[in-house]
């Protein structure tokens, strides 16, 4: 079985603190993530829930991008 992640974002310097204290007490690995390595996994999330049986041509999609 596959264990899941937890992305945990605090309210505070404070409990940003605490929660690390408390994940190193408890020898739980964690890692700091900056708001674009955030963003990179909510679209990687994203992604992988798009129905990819859609066609979609060129045209529209070049066409969204210019928009």
């Amino acid at each position: 079985m596959k264990i899941k992640k937890i992305i945990i974002t605090p309210r505070s310097q404070d409990e940003f603190k605490l929660m690390s204290i408390l994940l190193d007490k408890l020898g739980i690995f964690s890692t700091v993530m900056s708001e674009e390595e955030l963003e990179d996994v909510g679209l990687s999330h994203l992604l992988r829930s798009v129905d990819r049986e859609e066609k979609v041509s060129k045209k529209s999609v070049f066409r969204k991008l210019k928009n």
